[in-house]
């Protein structure tokens, strides 16, 4: 079991000192703020990920739409001159 770093011995010692700082009668207490701090800490991660995806997928939409019109143009944009040579070897030849 390994949480942020932390091993079960370095567990064990933090709960040793926390008895003998805080006493056994504040210690559920303190545990309970420790762990709905820890589930604030991850919710609020959870929604930053879930935030940070949905713009991502936001932007690869964007670049994916600015992507195809380029493309749409650069065929459109091509067109003009292939019909003005054409147009020039019909008038020259």
């Amino acid at each position: 079991m390994n949480i942020f770093g932390i091993g079960l011995p370095e567990m064990a010692l933090i709960t040793i000192v926390a008895l003998l700082v805080f006493g056994p009668k504040k210690l559920p207490e303190i545990g309970r703020s420790v762990a709905k701090t820890l589930r604030s800490f991850q919710d609020a991660s959870k929604e930053f990920e879930n935030e940070f995806k949905k713009e991502a997928a936001s932007i690869e939409k964007s670049i994916s739409m600015n992507a195809q019109i380029e493309g749409g143009s650069e065929q459109k944009s091509t067109e003009p001159t292939q019909s003005i040579s054409s147009a020039e070897s019909d008038v020259v030849g």
